[in-house]
């Protein structure tokens, strides 16, 4: 069982980690306690918390659909409609048993109720755990625009179970594993070796464990997203626009799948800024290509990216700012590229694909 230190709040990672919980439940004194999880977990995880936390018998289960479309305000006030039809206090408890669509919701609707209840998350995917589940950000999609509605707001705890992933598919497995290549290349090239030489047997709770202190380490210093926690955003300016786009239909992407093109994409920008050198600029691309296998993005209206563009969190009077990488494992931030930057590293981007 590994311990990590949060802002607030401790990450516990093992095949413990739920008994952990148990023992935390066991000595809190919470008046009644919500499950929010969606129809994977509420079959596949949600008897073993159960089993494992006997405090949460006789909790109120909340189920949502699986995937990013469950990220609203109808969602939200769905969540907080049954914690009042429930009579929910200050004191109650809601656990987030699920991927980084039930964390950021729940999150979000706990920071909110009442100005505030506490909250606990138990990732349930890869994305979940080594990524979305810390860090103390909250927040759902509106009006079209990825996490444009939101809050900052610590869990009281999270709880990683890496035997929750024996139930991932392949695809979301990948999805996770987005998080974990972006991290190593933003912040520990030695991270990023050992990652490109994955193999089938190898052992991921060190590899989450390894994503989650590489994460916490940057929220620390900056837990509101002031300044070196940017770095974080590489590959997501870009990515959330495409993702975006998406959403909704039938070449619909998941967060990770949208994050990798949207790093090449941004490899390509830091190597057209003269930042990046080619052999690395090579490198990243090559494996991601290997790891990933992106799909192309010709048929993705510019003009309407570059208007989500214009709406994302960092853009200021229109000029886009990106975190960009100077090296494999070294990250800048707060950098402005052009609309025809942006455009010439998406054509060399399909070009490659």
């Amino acid at each position: 069982m590994s311990l990590i230190k949060a802002n607030g709040y401790n990450i516990a990672i093992g095949k413990d980690a739920l008994k952990t919980l148990s023992a935390y439940l066991k000595k809190s004194k919470y008046s009644s306690y919500f499950i929010i999880c969606d129809e994977n977990t509420i079959r596949f995880c949600l008897p073993k918390l159960i089993m494992s936390c006997p405090a949460l018998k006789d909790a109120e289960i909340l189920e949502l659909e699986s995937g990013e479309e469950s990220k609203s305000i109808e969602f939200s006030a769905h969540i907080w409609q049954t914690l009042i039809e429930n009579k929910a206090d200050k004191n109650s408890l809601i656990i987030n048993l699920g991927g980084g669509v039930v964390s950021d919701l729940g999150g979000f609707c706990a920071s909110t109720y009442k100005r505030g209840i506490d909250f606990i998350n138990v990732p349930t995917s890869l994305l979940a755990m080594a990524d979305a589940s810390v860090g103390g950000k909250t927040g759902i999609d509106f009006a079209g625009l990825k996490n444009s509605i939101g809050t900052f707001a610590q869990p009281k705890s999270v709880f990683v179970n890496p035997g929750f992933l024996e139930t991932l598919s392949p695809r979301h497995y990948k999805n996770g594993l987005a998080e974990i290549f972006k991290i190593a290349i933003i912040s520990d090239k030695k991270f990023f070796e050992e990652l490109k030489n994955l193999k089938g047997d190898h052992k991921i709770e060190s590899i989450i464990t390894k994503s989650i202190a590489l994460k916490n380490k940057l929220v620390l210093k900056d837990p509101f997203d002031k300044g070196t926690r940017n770095i974080l955003n590489f590959g997501h300016t870009i990515g959330h626009a495409i993702e975006s786009l998406l959403l909704g239909t039938t070449n619909e992407l998941l967060h990770g799948e949208a994050v990798v093109i949207g790093m090449m994409i941004e490899s390509y920008i830091a190597f057209d800024k003269k930042m990046l050198s080619k052999k690395e600029l090579d490198e990243i691309i090559s494996v991601l290509k290997k790891e990933f296998a992106p799909q192309n993005i010709l048929h993705l209206n510019f003009v309407s990216m570059i208007e989500l563009l214009k709406n994302d969190k960092k853009t200021f009077k229109n000029k886009f700012k990106l975190a960009l990488i100077n090296k494999i494992g070294a990250c800048k931030y707060n950098l402005e590229a052009s609309e025809a930057q942006i455009k010439k590293a998406i054509d060399l981007y399909n070009s490659t694909i």
